[in-house]
């Protein structure tokens, strides 16, 4: 074995990527950017609103989608069910229809795929409920058909999408689109709607917390 010192262990890593592909990245956040920036942001204001109606009615807000989206749906959930939660104010009613596996194979194997989230629903959503949809494309057949199940019951029905809205924009009431055909930056976006509404929403909540204080003490 040589006992020589590796000469390039002193020396700073070359890195493994070219001029180009840091072009390429940078391209890809100016193109964030740009949808970014034509977002339809009264309507995102427009959802928070029915969803902050939602939790002063008591009402369940049911959250679903696939993939990327299916991940979403529980972040959301997160964020409402337990990002919500300011000085033992009464809890947000939301649940993440993606969240049971055992439940959805179970509907995936002894039924069909597509009735996943629609037979969850079925036994519990109510009128005044909201079914908050997420779909990149706007056409999983597993989504669209919750959606027909939500609307049947009375439900508000609340689109997260992207392209032109697909199947699910006849089917909401509320459809945010992202103005993009690409997939990765629909999904970055509906992320930051999330963000956006949650944000919005607990600071509501801050500010009806600070509101109930003032009269106690008064």
């Amino acid at each position: 074995m040589s006992t020589l010192p590796n000469q390039r262990s002193t020396e700073v890593a070359a890195s493994p990527f070219s001029p180009h592909e840091v072009t390429r990245s940078e391209a890809y956040f100016q193109g964030v950017g740009s949808v970014l920036r034509r977002l339809p942001f009264a309507l995102i204001d427009r959802v928070t609103d029915a969803l902050w109606n939602a939790y002063l009615e008591g009402k369940t807000v049911y959250v679903f989608g696939n993939g990327g989206s299916a991940g979403l749906a529980s972040h959301c959930a997160c964020d409402l069910g337990k990002g919500t939660v300011i000085n033992g104010n009464r809890r947000f009613r939301v649940l993440a229809l993606t969240d049971n596996v055992p439940l959805m194979t179970a509907w995936a194997n002894d039924a069909c795929y597509d009735d996943i989230f629609a037979e969850q629903l079925t036994p519990f959503i109510d009128k005044g409920d909201i079914a908050l949809a997420i779909s990149g494309s706007g056409n999983s057949p597993n989504v669209l058909k919750a959606l027909h199940v939500a609307r049947e019951a009375g439900a508000l029905t609340i689109g997260l999408t992207g392209f032109q809205g697909g199947k699910m924009k006849p089917l909401c009431d509320l459809c945010v689109i992202i103005p993009s055909d690409n997939m990765q930056i629909i999904e970055d976006l509906h992320v930051s709607v999330n963000h956006s509404i949650f944000t919005s929403l607990r600071s509501r909540m801050l500010e009806a917390a600070a509101q109930d204080l003032i009269r106690q003490q008064a």
